[in-house]
């Protein structure tokens, strides 16, 4: 499943060909993704300009100004909105300058033309494909201050680039919390975006077994975590993310963190630092990896 890396890589991959174009057509050829795709979605996108692309976890969310000659437009067409999109376990978002034909998988697409006319560049097409549907492709009409109240974005954690995660925001978090630290960092409540490879890897480089109850671990390790997670997420951006099947960035190059890992998959071979062999076990259906040696 693409996590904060692969989607921030996809978001860095777009800005330079997508920031500041029009979209031109919306096709949507499959709507049953995890949430319906809506009928309107074409009529409300065609025009707009497409302005900022941030990350709120591991949802991209893409600016969608209102264009500027919409003399037709409807109050809602007139102010700025959000396309919201979650790429699932097997989603990717394609630039396409020459889209070759779409697939069986190839949901959506978005013609795009330059934003001061067609004498300015090429068309290009923004492809949305997702093998098993589980992603998403939302319209929000919310203005920028109240993007974090919709009920996909309300509930999430810091990002872990925010200046406020840190150990103590770790540990006044999970004080009382009896649930295994690997579980508290997937649920996504307390920090966003480490996924099943980067909490494996983190636990190992903060020296924490993924076992521990959450509530029993100390500040001093905390913060050794935080850290750990930050500098994983950093790694595996740089890297280009993890492509272990499906994943392509915005221009189809795949990730290469999973040639670094450390732990994640690697059950039976020999620890890196200490050459006890990597331990497999199973939490809440996933598969977790670790060193009995090195994480106590």
């Amino acid at each position: 499943m693409p996590e904060l890396p692969e989607v921030e890589v996809t978001r860095r991959g777009l800005l330079p060909h997508v920031v500041g174009r029009r979209i031109v057509q919306v096709t949507v050829r499959h709507r049953g993704l995890r949430w319906p795709v809506e009928p309107e979605l074409e009529a409300r996108l065609t025009g707009r300009v497409i302005g900022r692309i941030e990350r709120r976890g591991k949802y991209l969310l893409l600016e969608c100004l209102p264009a500027a000659n919409a003399d037709h437009a409807t109050a809602d067409d007139s102010a700025p909105g959000w396309l919201l999109v979650h790429l699932g376990m097997t989603g990717t978002l394609r630039v396409h300058v020459d889209a070759p034909p779409a697939g069986s998988h190839d949901h959506l697409d978005i013609e795009l033309a330059p934003a001061d006319g067609p004498g300015d560049g090429a068309n290009m097409v923004l492809r949305f494909r997702d093998p098993r549907r589980f992603g998403a492709i939302i319209w929000t009409p919310l203005a920028e201050a109240a993007l974090s109240e919709h009920p996909l974005l309300r509930r999430l954690g810091l990002e872990p680039f925010d200046p406020r995660f840190d150990g103590a925001w770790f540990h006044r978090l999970t004080r009382g919390r009896s649930m295994a630290i690997k579980q508290a960092l997937l649920a996504g409540e307390i920090v966003v975006g480490v996924g099943n490879i980067y909490c494996s890897e983190s636990l190992f480089r903060a020296g924490i077994r993924p076992t521990t109850p959450a509530g029993k671990i100390s500040l001093a390790r905390y913060d050794k975590l935080a850290v750990a997670v930050r500098e994983t997420l950093t790694e595996a951006i740089a890297r280009g993310g993890t492509t272990l099947r499906d994943f392509v960035g915005s221009d189809g190059s795949s990730g290469y963190f999973q040639l670094d890992c450390l732990v994640y998959d690697r059950a039976g071979e020999p620890c890196r630092v200490c050459g006890t062999s990597i331990r497999q076990i199973v939490q809440g259906q996933r598969s977790t990896f670790y060193c009995p040696h090195c994480q106590h």
